[in-house]
Order: C-alpha cells, then structure tokens, then sequence
C-alpha cells in the first residue's frame, strides 16, 4: 500500500486535546506511522494528500444499529415482504452509506450474522467494521417477543429469542457466541416499538441477565449491552453487571452514580428519538412520552460523569448514513460540549467496544480509520451529520469516498481489493 502524508489540516484527535493546527497524519500499511504539526512531518517519499485546510478526526462509531432494518421512515415488516436472498442485497447500500458518512466503525445490536461481518473484513462488500449481536434476548412478551395481534410472529425476522428461564438464557448465550457473536444484547425493560410490553415493565430478570454476563464473560470476554427504558429495567442490568445500558431514559441520579463507580456506558441513541418508529395511535402516544423523557435525561447523565458513547438505533427511524447527527443531538440535549461529543463517538466508544488499543484516536500504531470533515466541527458540530461536508474517509488507510477530490488515482489504493483483514474487526 502507499504511503500517504495527510497534511494542510487542523487535527482533532479523538483524546479531547485541543485542536492542532498545520498537522499532517503518514499513514503506513493500513496504520497511522506518525501525527504531529507538518514542520515536524518525517521527510520521506510518502504521496502528500493536500486536504485543503479542513479537520482531519478519527473514524466514528456507531454502537447501535440494526442494518437489517431499512429506517428512513419505512416499515420494519419491509423485511417480511422479500425473500431473504433481497435482503442481503438491500444490506450492500446501507452499509456503503453508513461508512461513506463518516462510521468506520459498528456495533449491530440483532439483526445480522457474523457472515455479513466477515463478509465486510474480507472485503466482499464495502462497510464499517462491524461488530455483531445476531439476536436480541428477551423473555416471552418482553421486547424481542413479536407475536401480534394477528397470530403472526415475527420474532425470527427481527431477531429476537425468547428466554423464559436461566438455563435457556445460559444456552442460548453459548449457541450465539458459537454462531460468532462479539457482543450480546438482552432487553430488561419493555420498549417503544414492541408490539407486547410497556418500557416501564421490567423485561429479563436480574438473574436471566447474570446468566448472560457470567456466559459471555467465560467465553471470550464478550461484553453486554442491555436495551434498558424504564427504571426496573435499568436497575436489573446495572446490578447484573451488563457493560452498557442502551437508551437508559428512566436514570435517577442513584442509577447514574452505580453506574459511575461500575463503569456502565450509557447509549442515549437520541437521533432514534427524534423519528417516528411506530404506526398505531398507541405506539405514538409510547413514542412521544418516552422520548421527552430521554431528552430531559440525557444532560443528567452526563453531568453525572456516566460515559456516554454514540449510538443511533438507526434502521429503526433513523436512516442509514445519518448516523452523525447523533453528535449535535449530543450536544443539544446532552449539553456536551462538540469537543465532547466528538470524543463520545471515537474513544469513549472506542472503549464500550473493546478496540480502544486500535481504533478511536489518532495515534501512532493505530489502525488508519480517518475522516476529514470539512471546516470547522467545533463551530459546527450538526454539519457533521451532512454528507456533504465528510470530504473523505479513509478506512485501515484505503479511501472509502473521496468528495473532496484530495487523493490522487495512482496514490489512492482504493481500487484494489483489501487482503483479508488482520485489524479488529
């Protein structure tokens, strides 16, 4: 691979440091060989990529999506309405936004396998790394229970299973984690767009989730991540030992301060909040309670020095490749400042995820997921969320999208395919 010298940028590393001016990032084999200011660049025959005075920031995260939903305002049961081998097809443009706007990197929470993971590590398809849950857990009508009305169950389609037990909790844990999960995801609250339960119900009991994090923990560390609404849901996975609480919108300071001294990240998915997910009058009247409160809880939480990562649940409302308005929604509710949530989505979430060694700050040794933002994000943090002003991303060093036209054809590499992937994936 080339060696590529980024250079004429202000740099925002991803640490929270202050922004550097005249930097320049040498970017070596899929990694980052040195960042600094230019004059100090080492002098070597690596192709200088002039980025035109715009911010150079790691590549973001998004730790909560669901690829296998089509967001955007259309209805999740579109995937009853094709055969699976359409959906898989349907995947390849989500995907290709989701990394052409600025997300090098996520954390599907139910929905997908570990063969649309790998297919995007092995390069067969253009995506962000991607980390995977396969399955939702809940009990029987808790939030991954889709029995309707009607007879039908859409369980299977949308990714849930059903524990009713901690035996079955134990098993099913054990048979996603051969399936190739990297994460798991148990509901212990009701939720929104569930068509059985309330979000102030508990869902999985405390001890059903212990038995999760005690599985996931024995094979391979895996972390948990605990869709968690109302207050007894929150408070069963935080006494349970989940890593993270997903939405968490019923948090009390008592809550929080658990959370703090546990080390439990919050996953606020605020852009999720902002979209209509569900069709009855009842859903609606669920939606617009719910998401209020998540708008006045956020700016708690974060005060309360809970970390909070960036998570969308784009798919379910959110459209795939808005995924970075999150951040100004961060910093509208959550009053962060864009420093802040420019961090939330590259270290912090960097570190829920387990790939803070890696990715998630722009150092020296670490994988070379780069995006240059036009101007200024700190004067404007919402433009980040446009896809026009992410000029170019660069993914383990090869470009993903070049809007800018920075890199030169001969300098890009990005017509041959990747080798298969020895980065995390």
């Amino acid at each position: 691979m080339t060696r590529l010298l980024l250079h004429h940028a202000t740099l925002i590393d991803g640490t929270g440091a202050a922004p550097l001016a005249d930097a320049a990032v040498l970017i070596d084999d899929g990694r980052i060989h040195w960042a600094g200011t230019l004059s100090d660049a080492p002098t070597d025959d690596a192709v200088r990529i002039d980025v035109g005075g715009n911010t150079i920031c790691p590549g973001f995260f998004d730790c909560h999506v669901h690829f296998s939903l089509p967001g955007g305002g259309a209805t999740p049961l579109d995937r009853a309405l094709h055969p699976p081998s359409y959906h898989y097809f349907q995947l390849i443009e989500r995907l290709r936004a989701t990394l052409h706007n600025g997300v090098t990197t996520a954390r599907d929470l139910m929905g997908i396998d570990a063969g649309v993971r790998d297919a995007v590590a092995h390069g067969l398809v253009e995506g962000p790394r991607l980390l995977v849950a396969i399955n939702m857990l809940s009990q029987t009508c808790g939030h991954a229970d889709f029995h309707l009305p009607s007879g039908l169950d859409l369980t299977p389609m949308i990714g849930g299973s059903l524990v009713d037990t901690v035996d079955e909790a134990r098993r099913r844990t054990r048979q996603l984690i051969a399936a190739g999960a990297d994460v798991l995801k148990v509901a212990s609250s009701g939720g929104v767009s569930s068509p059985s339960d309330q979000p102030e119900w508990l869902g999985m009991r405390r001890e059903l989730i212990a038995a999760v994090v005690e599985e996931a923990a024995a094979y391979g560390h895996k972390r948990v991540a605990a869709h968690a609404i109302g207050h007894a849901g929150i408070e069963a996975a935080v006494e349970a030992g989940v890593t993270s609480i997903e939405h968490g919108y019923q948090l009390d300071d008592a809550l929080r301060q658990r959370m703090v001294d546990a080390g439990i990240f919050l996953v606020p998915t605020l852009l999720e909040t902002m979209a209509d997910v569900t069709a009855s009058p009842s859903g609606q009247a669920k939606s617009a309670r719910w998401h209020a409160l998540a708008h006045e809880s956020i700016a708690a939480s974060a005060a309360a020095g809970v970390k909070i990562a960036v998570g969308t649940d784009a798919g379910l409302g959110p459209g795939h490749g808005t995924n970075l308005r999150e951040l100004g929604l961060l910093v509208r509710f959550g009053g962060l400042t864009p420093m802040q949530a420019i961090v939330a989505g590259t270290s912090t979430s960097a570190q829920l995820c387990g790939l803070s060694d890696e990715l998630g700050t722009v150092a020296a040794g670490k994988v070379a997921d780069l995006v240059v933002v036009r101007g200024d994000p700190l004067a404007d943090i919402d433009g980040l969320g446009e896809p026009q002003n992410i000029l170019l991303v660069l993914k383990e060093g090869r470009v993903a999208v070049d809007r800018g036209g920075f890199v030169p054809v001969a300098g890009a590499a990005a017509a041959a395919p990747p080798p298969e992937s020895t980065t995390p994936r």
